[in-house]
């Protein structure tokens, strides 16, 4: 269907969490709001991510007592995010972020509450935290959405149970203990059936979790507020009215159309993971062609932007945030790729090794310093091969990849070359090309002290955070335990990237800023399209959701006001 008006209040491009954060708070604002998204879907990369939300000092916090404050995330970051550059746009944020929280959850769908126990991916350093600052949404009853639940971005098929049971962080332990605890095998029990008894009407699990239920919170906030969707259409161009932004040329179909926003128009397309160009650009050589992202994210905001005069923000210490991913394929062809995020690296009884067969990094650091690591290690040469190492024991316990605990049946992973199985070390490294005697030699090494829970090469399993991504239950130390038990196993990853850090220079209103450093009239940018205020720094879990959702809601508020600044708005009161 076509929009039912030519002409709206605003008008956002992508419909990711950033876009839809515009939209629902301008729609709630009283402005009327059209969204475009070029893919038949809602939700963007965030209908497939853990739905983190890095904020702060957030209310949600206080409210679980834990304590924090603006200072404290300052001084933090001032060791995290060493570099001047975009220093205002995080005052901007962690002075807003808390205020977004606040609102959304006052006047959209839009629920949070605080990971307790997740800390700051560097807990060692001043003002760090324990937990509270990532925020995670509410689990969501997709039936609310009634029909529209069809346009929610499924998440990827590999983290769910059973072709489509979505299960939350809190649910994976007691899973692990079927059979061994009552109240873990009764708590699943109950899990099955009531995804059995969605399956009778639903495609699939309609009880949502983490990004999933953030995207569909977002389009049901959108929804209620009677905010239009168009689906499957392409903005070709913006409008101009002299130097200001008006409108979108659009094409749906075979037809082109021309549609005016009155206040301005919102670019959140999802930055440029899938555009070769760009990522031959601003890429390194060693980081190849792999995504974690949605494939939708092929940079049109920015070439959008670039035709009204919009600078590039590429002050960027790393133009992503990169995530170590394996890759398979589905039983209907598709190319899969599985972020390495959480569920295996930091676990006990697997290593990580490179071409040369030694180990390289510590296994239970953050994703993005894990990849960083990848990137260093290969020198630049692209396609440089690396592999997670474990045996038979820790397949079971923990799984590998996409390959669930307790799989028992492995073959077909080994047939399609996904996993290499062999008896013995020795024929383990000689089926990956690597050097036998190193490839020995290196597990032996870490063996001796694994036995007693040591790590002195990389000192895993010394921080807070790395035992959080721990087997708690694995004694003395949560992250280390020997390789012991026939066959081995070897699982190939490759850097990838879980959204671009390169964008859009904005100010602190989110307007969209030229070379020169003034304001676009009536264009705004938030999400991957704008440049990173981390500046490719990776500070926290949610560190692409945060500024995504304090930059959609200010945009959207700015939107709200007319498009002037909040201080010269209070002038005028």
């Amino acid at each position: 269907m076509m929009p039912a008006h030519e002409t709206y209040d605003v008008i956002v491009v992508g419909a990711g969490a950033g876009g839809m954060t515009a939209a629902a708070v301008a729609a709630a604002e009283g402005l009327s709001v059209l969204v475009i998204e070029k893919t038949a879907f809602v939700g963007g990369t965030t209908a497939w991510s853990d739905g983190m939300v890095w904020i702060p000092a957030n209310p949600k916090m206080k409210a679980a007592g834990l304590s924090d404050s603006v200072a404290d995330a300052v001084q933090y970051l001032s060791s995290t995010v060493p570099e001047p550059a975009n220093a205002g746009l995080r005052a901007a944020f962690l002075a807003r972020g808390p205020e977004a929280v606040t609102y959304l959850e006052a006047k959209t769908e839009v629920r949070l509450q605080p990971v307790k126990t997740c800390p700051d991916y560097y807990p060692e350093r001043l003002g760090a935290t324990s937990g509270g600052r990532a925020l995670e949404p509410v689990a969501f009853d997709g039936t609310r959405l009634g029909r529209a639940f069809a346009r929610l971005r499924p998440p990827l098929p590999e983290f769910t149970l059973f072709g489509g049971m979505m299960v939350n962080r809190l649910d994976i332990p007691h899973l692990r203990r079927i059979g061994k605890s009552l109240r873990s095998t009764l708590r699943a029990a109950r899990l099955v059936s009531e995804y059995m008894m969605q399956r009778l009407r639903s495609p699939r699990g309609t009880t949502l979790h983490l990004g999933n239920a953030l995207a569909a919170r977002l389009y049901a906030s959108l929804l209620a507020r009677q905010g239009e969707i168009l689906f499957s259409a392409d903005v070709e161009d913006l409008s101009m009215q002299g130097d200001r932004v008006s409108g979108v040329v659009i094409r749906h179909g075979s037809r082109d159309r021309a549609i005016a926003a009155r206040r301005g128009v919102v670019l959140a397309t999802g930055g440029f993971s899938h555009d070769a160009a760009l990522r031959k650009r601003f890429f390194p050589p060693a980081a190849g062609f792999v995504s974690a992202t949605s494939p939708s994210g092929t940079g049109d905001g920015l070439r959008l932007a670039a035709t009204a005069g919009a600078a590039l923000n590429t002050e960027a210490t790393s133009p992503a945030y990169w995530v170590p991913a394996s890759l398979f394929r589905r039983a209907d062809g598709s190319r899969g790729v599985f972020p390495h995020t959480v569920t295996d690296r930091a676990k006990p009884g697997v290593i990580a090794v490179n071409a040369a067969g030694r180990r390289f990094v510590n296994e239970a650091l953050s994703y993005h310093e894990f990849v960083l690591a990848m990137l260093r290690d290969g020198h630049g040469e692209p396609d440089r091969p690396f592999y997670l190492i474990c045996d038979r024991q820790f397949l079971w316990s923990y799984g590998l990849g996409r390959i669930k605990p307790f799989t028992r049946n492995f073959r077909r992973y080994v047939a399609s070359g996904e996993l290499v199985e062999a008896p013995d070390i020795t024929q383990l490294a000689a089926k990956i090309g690597i050097k036998p005697s190193v490839l020995t030699a290196t597990i032996a090494a870490y063996n001796i002290d694994a036995k007693e829970g040591r790590d002195p090469e990389f000192g895993r399993g010394t921080t807070i955070y790395q035992r959080h991504l721990g087997d708690i239950s694995h004694k003395p130390n949560p992250c280390v335990a020997p390789i012991l038990r026939a066959p081995y196993f070897a699982l190939r990853i490759y850097p990838a990237d879980l959204g671009t850090a390169i964008g859009m220079k904005v100010d602190a209103q989110a307007r969209v800023l030229r070379g020169d450093g003034t304001p676009i009239a009536g264009l705004y940018a938030c999400g991957n399209d704008m440049g990173s205020i981390m500046n490719g720094n990776c500070p926290g879990p949610g560190i692409t959701l945060g500024p995504a959702l304090t930059f959609g809601y200010i945009a959207g508020r700015h939107l709200a006001e007319g498009g002037v600044t909040r201080e010269l708005a209070k002038e005028q009161m």
